[in-house]
This record gives C-alpha cells, sequence and structure tokens, in this order.
C-alpha cells in the first residue's frame, strides 16, 4: 500500500506518506527534514508499514497558524495527527534527532498512542552534553537544506560519521534533501521549540519498551547522551553505531535497520 497526500492535523495540515505492508511505524523526522530524506531508510527496513510526514514548516507542511509553539504542543499536533489517520490502537514511533524529542514527548504526553519507541541520535535536552561548537553553530542554519555548495560544507562537520568520510555518501544525500527546503520561519518555530526542553524530570515515568539508537562519531549530540537516556528510561537498551555518525539513518540504513528491525519484532512477540 502507498498513498501520499495532505491530512489535516488540527488546525495544521500535514504532508503526508505512508507505505509498505505490516504493522504501523510512525516517523518522526529531524529539524528541517522533509519527508522524502526517509527513503533510504525505508529501502533498508521491510515488513512495516511506514507513515512520515513533515513537521509544520518542513517540506510540503504549512507553518503552524498558531505562529510560534513549543514541543508539548508538536507532540500534541502528531497525536491529532495519529487521530486524523486512523491510528486508534498504540502504535511504534521511531523518532529522530529533533524527531526523538518530539517522541520522548509524545511518549510522555500520550502514553496511551505509544506501543513502542526507537530513539535515533537525539538527547533528553538541558541539561546534557552539549554539541561540537561549530556543529552547533551550523544548525542555527537552514542553509544545508537550500543550497548544495553549504549543504557539502555545512554537513559533514555536523553528522560526523560516514557523511564526514566519504564524499559518495555526502553526494548521495543532496537530492532529497535540497527537494523541498524548509521555510526560513518554519525552521525558526522548530529551533525555537527545541530551545529550552527538557524530558529530565520525566524519563523515568515512561513505559513503553525503547530503544536508543546512536552513533559514536556523533559530533551534534555526544554518546553519552544516549547512554543516559538508556539508562533513565526504565524499559530501555542502548545501540551504539561504531563509525556512525549524527545522519546514520541516512547515509549507512543498511547498518542501523537491522537492530531496530530486531527489536520492533521482539517487543511485538
Amino acid at each position: 500500500m502507498s498513498w501520499e497526500g495532505a491530512v489535516q492535523a488540527g488546525r495544521t495540515p500535514l504532508h503526508v506518506r505512508r507505505a509498505g505492508d505490516g504493522p504501523p511505524l510512525l516517523l518522526v523526522n529531524g529539524i528541517g527534514a522533509a519527508l522524502e530524506m526517509w527513503r533510504p531508510f525505508a529501502g533498508a527496513l521491510a515488513g512495516r508499514e511506514l507513515i512520515a510526514f513533515d513537521l509544520p514548516g518542513s517540506g510540503r507542511s504549512a507553518s503552524h497558524p498558531g505562529g510560534l509553539i513549543r514541543m508539548p504542543e508538536f507532540a500534541d499536533l502528531v497525536a491529532e495527527l495519529m487521530d486524523a489517520l486512523g491510528l486508534d490502537a498504540p502504535v511504534d514511533v521511531l523518532g529522530y534527532s529533533m524527531g526523538g524529542i518530539v517522541a520522548q514527548e509524545l511518549a510522555h504526553r500520550h502514553p496511551e498512542r505509544v506501543a513502542r519507541l526507537v530513539l535515533c541520535a537525539t538527547s533528553p535536552g538541558l541539561p546534557s552534553l552539549p554539541p561540537n561548537p561549530i556543529a552547533a553553530w551550523f544548525m542555527l542554519t537552514p542553509a544545508r537544506y537550500k543550497s548544495p555548495w553549504l549543504a557539502r560544507a555545512i554537513l559533514p562537520m555536523i553528522a560526523g560519521g560516514r557523511t564526514a568520510r566519504d564524499p559518495v555518501a555526502l553526494e548521495a544525500q543532496l537530492g532529497l534533501r535540497l527537494r523541498h527546503a524548509p521555510s526560513t520561519w518554519g525552521y525558526a518555530v522548530q529551533l525555537a521549540a527545541l530551545t529550552g526542553w527538557s524530558s529530565h524530570a520525566w524519563l523515568a515515568g515512561l513505559r513503553q519498551p525503547t530503544l536508543v539508537v546512536h552513533g559514536d562519531e556523533d559530533p551534534l549530540i555526544p554518546l553519552l547522551n544516549a547512554r543516559y537516556l538508556a539508562h533513565r528510561i526504565p524499559r530501555a537498551a542502548l545501540e551504539v553505531v561504531r563509525r556512525a555518525g549524527h545522519l546514520m539513518l541516512y547515509d549507512e540504513p543498511e547498518r542501523v535497520a537491522p537492530p531496530i528491525a530486531a527489536f520492533l519484532d521482539a517487543a511485538q512477540t
């Protein structure tokens, strides 16, 4: 089954793509990223229906009509999207980078909606081990989504891992990355929602089986943050992907998809 189009989530129309057969897995992407960027990962993960969408201001989703919104409102918006899609039973949720933060908030605010949780290259928020300062500086701009020249210059410093050491892997991402750039305002809204956010106070209350997946060459979110998440979430396990960077689901999904599939299949049985 494959379907793509606009879905009204509350007051916000979101662009959504559903593809594949099997138990549903809701994918929540990183800051500024459009759903097209899931294609390498989708090709490596079989046996599931993958549901991807563009966050407000990214890809083909309009900005939120209310202007600035905080992270709890992003999570509520995802819950409204699940209602609109008819996802009544709890579903598995995979959050990547900022999407992992949205997924944590969703599991906290709407625990009945989340069956299992996969947190990739993400953080518990403030306080946490900070990023490489250069990587943090370049995250303040959506330029890597708008210019191939700037993407080639910026991505290796943000991503680390294979994107930093393999020019072929870097070039392979550019077409999908540049196809639907986020609006400058939409990117700013997402960035503002991250500011000051923290899950420390309630991480120990999450009850979903959780897999934390992280690369040990991630300059943007150091590995210690993933170790902390796996320690604090009661039913969590940690999968460290050696020599992988922040963009591991994009630049080497063939290494990341198998442990994720194994976790979801084992948790299901």
